[in-house]
């Protein structure tokens, strides 16, 4: 499996393109998974898109197969005197993708981020808007802080991080249960699986780390901000049947920017990509197909 080391860390990746597994002449389309998942679950949507598109799908630090107990070495290791104590913040993951850029030598980009991971895109959008051409935010908004809300999450998030045992992989039906929650309409068996297991190997510190920085005061504070800065084209796709990020909170992240468009996809909840495939990839194509440009890369890919 591929992995390249980022900022100390080995993150595992892969391209998705007509050509197999290497990058062409296409523009390039990152993908962003959501907390507790891998990039395994966009792969059905980048394969869609791979006519149009090099997808380049990642783990993020942490989650997947981007784990600290990692032991594959990467052939495009950073010195060692680059290596930093990294946190759990959303901009810290933002930095994680523009190293990973850097190393695979891609200077702008598309992206499509889901979830937590949308969050971060957020973040990268800003920091970064001179390396995103357009960007799709699926599952992302702003919500109120409610400090006793707040605080039952997180106890009751920390009891699920921290109690996963393994074996519950093996028991029958767990993985619809442990799905249950984020669908309107229900996904094959090996897709449900596959979530199930990415979230019962996820490394704890990251698992634990994030939710505090997902959920907190300081994102209730900053990421409205955030929004209302984003000068690089953006989609923003909601499920109206999401409990997870509700519908709503995406409509008022989007009435803060005139450069966000808002879609909704009925029937569908937090995972509108998989649960109406046909749909969301109609509402992408749309987007992305307008004012793309070929990628500007600095440096090998390989």
């Amino acid at each position: 499996m591929p992995y390249i080391t980022v900022r100390g860390f080995n993150h595992y990746y892969e391209w998705i393109s007509e050509s197999g597994n290497e990058p062409s002449d296409k523009p390039v389309l990152v993908f962003v998974h959501g907390w507790g998942g891998s990039a395994r679950y966009w792969e059905s949507t980048a394969r869609a898109l791979c006519d149009r598109f090099d997808c380049l799908l990642y783990d993020m630090r942490g989650f997947g197969r981007s784990r600290s107990n990692t032991s594959e070495t990467s052939p495009l290791a950073e010195p060692p005197e680059t290596v930093v104590e990294l946190s759990y913040e959303l901009e810290t993951y933002a930095d994680d993708l523009a190293g990973l850029l850097d190393v695979l030598g891609l200077q702008r980009v598309c992206l499509n981020a889901h979830s937590m991971g949308a969050s971060v895109a957020v973040f990268f959008l800003n920091l970064y808007a001179d390396r995103v051409d357009r960007a799709i935010l699926t599952c992302s908004g702003i919500f109120e802080y409610d400090e006793k809300a707040f605080n039952a999450f997180y106890k009751f998030g920390g009891y699920v991080v921290k109690f996963r045992p393994r074996w519950l992989y093996g028991l029958p039906f767990v993985d619809r249960l442990f799905m249950q929650r984020f669908l309107h309409r229900s996904l094959p068996g090996a897709i449900s699986r596959s979530f199930l297991n990415d979230f019962l190997m996820a490394d704890y510190e990251a698992a634990l780390g994030t939710i505090f920085t997902c959920v907190s005061k300081k994102a209730t504070e900053v990421m409205p901000q955030e929004f209302a800065q984003i000068t690089v084209p953006t989609l923003l796709i909601s499920g109206d049947r999401d409990i997870i990020i509700p519908a709503e909170m995406g409509r008022q992240a989007a009435a803060l920017n005139n450069n966000i468009q808002y879609v909704v996809i009925p029937n569908t909840a937090h995972f509108p990509m998989l649960e109406d495939a046909p749909t969301y990839l109609e509402r992408v194509r749309e987007f992305l197909d307008v004012g793309v440009v070929q990628p500007s890369v600095a440096g090998s890919r390989e």
